[in-house]
């Protein structure tokens, strides 16, 4: 009989679970974290990472951004500025770069920051299915998702929030 009554009280709480874990991947975050050496985008809210991401980068992850084409992403902390929900990348975030550093670097060097950087969905004219192309770096600087996942980032995070991009 005992056995009988824990596993009522087990069914009974089970939905409530899976509804507060849905509920935690939908709320809204307060940082966004990119790890450039591990390939993950990770979201948080009060310092706990809610959820990461296998992400695509540039062809050439490895260091700072320095100028237009280098197919490098760029490290540092940005802003999540605005949404494009008619991007020709699914949908997609902009990154604030270049912030003032960026630019008095570029100026310096005689040579172009670039711009529009984005966290951004599949390329629709990748030929792989979404999960095996965010094992290669196809992006112009950018960071890639799946749209499935570009979708759960949408919801999650609103213009102005943190981005830390790291190496």
């Amino acid at each position: 009989m005992r056995a009988l009554y824990i596993s009522f009280i087990a069914l009974m709480f089970c939905p409530l679970l899976a509804v507060a874990s849905a509920s935690q991947i939908t709320a809204k975050v307060d940082l966004v974290v990119v790890n450039k050496s591990e390939s993950r985008l990770s979201v948080m809210r009060d310092g706990k990472v809610i959820k990461s991401y296998l992400i695509a980068m540039g062809d050439v992850p490895s260091g700072h951004k320095l100028k237009e084409g280098d197919q490098r992403t760029p490290q540092g902390r940005y802003i999540l500025d605005y949404k494009k929900s008619d991007s020709a990348f699914y949908k997609s975030i902009h990154i604030s770069y270049p912030n003032e550093e960026d630019k008095l670097r570029a100026d310096a060097l005689g040579i172009r920051a670039g711009g529009m950087i984005m966290i951004h969905g599949e390329n629709p004219r990748s030929s792989l299915p979404p999960k095996e192309a965010q094992k290669y770096n196809w992006t112009n600087g950018c960071i890639a998702v799946t749209n499935k996942e570009m979708d759960e980032l949408w919801k999650m995070i609103d213009a102005g929030t943190p981005i830390e991009i790291w190496p």
